[in-house]
């Protein structure tokens, strides 16, 4: 599936890498949200079987290896091409269009294809095609992709049971840092389902007819 993420009205699309040798991307608005443009991340869903292997870190290994295309594709700056031009899989002539870019950090006309495998590419342009059915002029040939956006959501994913507890005893891994979400509302409604687990198993609500109460108000009434 393909879905869009992090919407920035008035945003900025920023090189956000944190390790030598790797390139991603962001985006940010100012609180002021006073940009020229808008930019969000549209997001390709990928399976363990598109990883390069078969462990438990395989998704982590795929994330690294996307980071280090996108800084080698871009000479260490921001990968960019023109939507129209990436549909025609090629890099075109390196000026923009109508949408003039709002970019923190240098940036490089590529041909972003050459980066993902062309699954990917083919499911990114369906989905852009079936936003343009809903938002006009979202496939315009000017529009601008930057990439790449790989830290939407954990490359990994901690283990839990049908009570939502790891295999280590009295851990609860949970929301988007344990693999099980991918927003703040979505980590929070996964937060809210362990939490009520955790309370369940440890410290189930007392019904005010259960002994405790009782037991209580008759030593009141004793003294």
């Amino acid at each position: 599936g393909v879905y869009s993420f992090c919407m920035c009205p008035g945003g900025y699309v920023v090189d956000a890498s944190s390790e030598p040798g790797r390139l991603a991307v962001n985006g940010m608005s100012y609180h002021g949200r006073a940009g020229e443009n808008a930019n969000s991340a549209l997001i390709v869903t990928v399976t363990p079987e598109d990883f390069p292997d078969g462990t438990a870190l395989g998704g982590m290994h795929f994330q690294r290896q996307l980071e280090e295309r996108a800084y080698a594709l871009g000479g260490g700056k921001i990968p960019v091409q023109l939507y129209g031009d990436f549909r025609e899989n090629r890099v075109g002539e390196e000026r923009f269009g109508q949408v003039k870019p709002q970019f923190k950090g240098d940036y490089a006309f590529v041909n972003l294809r050459e980066l993902w495998p062309e699954e990917l590419s083919q499911a990114l342009m369906e989905g852009v095609e079936a936003f343009e059915g809903m938002i006009r002029g979202f496939s315009r040939p000017d529009a601008i992709l930057a990439g790449i956006e790989s830290r939407t959501s954990s490359p990994v994913r901690i283990p839990r049971d049908e009570g939502l507890e790891s295999p280590v005893r009295g851990i609860y891994p949970c929301g988007e840092g344990a693999g099980y979400a991918g927003g703040i509302t979505s980590a929070a409604m996964d937060g809210l389902k362990t939490a009520e687990e955790m309370i369940r198993r440890f410290a189930p609500p007392v019904h005010p007819n259960d002994s405790i109460f009782t037991d209580r108000e008759e030593s009141n009434h004793a003294e």
